[in-house]
């Protein structure tokens, strides 16, 4: 089994991650508490109350954890996708390349593995990302970093607390994982000329698209995870999937299932571009294609 894709992929996705952590953010917060009337609300009082600190809540977990995950997402992806085709990533990229139908199965496959590890981890950012008590009130926050998050859901919830919205999550990242990596190959197929490497431009704009496209996808689900993370944590209480499902639309209407889909659709071009970019790059570097 191949390992520079998990490394490549460790790399690439704390990059990215960087990129887009202020707008997640606002995004959480419109996903999770109604009290925002829009963007520009959440952007304003947020920074009103917690300075530009605020938008930047929950980062220091994820930074050092998104790179192990991204690095099961794209480790999974690529030896998934060898083993459906029977072929090396270099046979690929000379003009052999893989079905749509086994890149999305590898692609969810991915979204499969990486739950596992990535519940954790976004129930923490999530919490933490959602207090927004004053900056003078640091004190009286329910969580002071993320190791007293995790020590905090341990004792009040217990282990199986780690992983409050991991059946929302799976839901989520399976399909999308799959969407996720589709639109990718195509569109940088398409952008790069038969019997050449992609450019800095192909990747770039398939890697962009890619996550537009998914996160159209996700969102929906996305905020039902987000509500059912907070559950318990000062936010509603909700029994499940299909009864926050219910409760939200009964109470908010259809449109509570795409809070945040603008903002997700501009964090994930520019932080799914340079992913990708990253990525693309690494493994140039740590294991170059024959002759080129």
């Amino acid at each position: 089994m191949p390992f520079v894709e998990f490394v490549a992929g460790c790399i690439s996705g704390a990059t990215g991650l960087a990129v887009g952590h202020p707008v997640d953010t606002v995004k959480v917060r419109l996903q999770t508490q109604p009290k925002y009337k829009g963007i520009f609300d959440c952007v304003a009082r947020t920074y009103a109350h917690e300075g530009v600190h605020g938008f930047f809540k929950g980062m220091a977990f994820p930074v050092l954890t998104t790179g192990i995950t991204n690095s099961v997402v794209f480790g999974s992806y690529s030896n998934a996708l060898d083993y459906l085709t029977q072929s090396q990533r270099n046979d690929r990229s000379q003009g052999n390349p893989a079905s749509t139908g086994a890149v999305f199965t590898a692609g969810c496959f991915s979204g499969l593995v990486q739950v596992f590890v990535s519940a954790p981890i976004d129930l923490v950012k999530v919490r933490l990302q959602s207090q927004d008590t004053g900056m003078a009130g640091a004190g009286r926050q329910r969580y002071r970093g993320p190791f007293h998050c995790v020590a905090v859901i341990l004792r009040e919830e217990g282990p199986k607390g780690l992983f409050r919205g991991g059946l929302a999550l799976a839901l989520r990242d399976v399909p999308c994982y799959g969407l996720y990596f589709l639109p990718y190959e195509v569109t940088r197929r398409a952008l790069t000329e038969s019997g050449k490497q992609p450019g800095t431009f192909a990747v770039l704009m398939a890697g962009g698209l890619a996550g537009v496209v998914t996160w159209a996808f996700a969102t929906p689900m996305d905020v039902v995870k987000a509500r059912l993370q907070m559950s318990g944590a000062g936010g509603r209480e909700y029994q499940g999937v299909l009864h926050c499902m219910t409760v939200s639309l009964r109470e908010e209407g259809v449109r509570v299932f795409f809070k945040g889909l603008l903002l997700n659709s501009l964090r994930a071009f520019p932080v799914n571009a340079v992913t990708f970019l990253s990525y693309e790059s690494l493994m140039r570097n740590l294991s170059p294609i024959p002759g080129c």
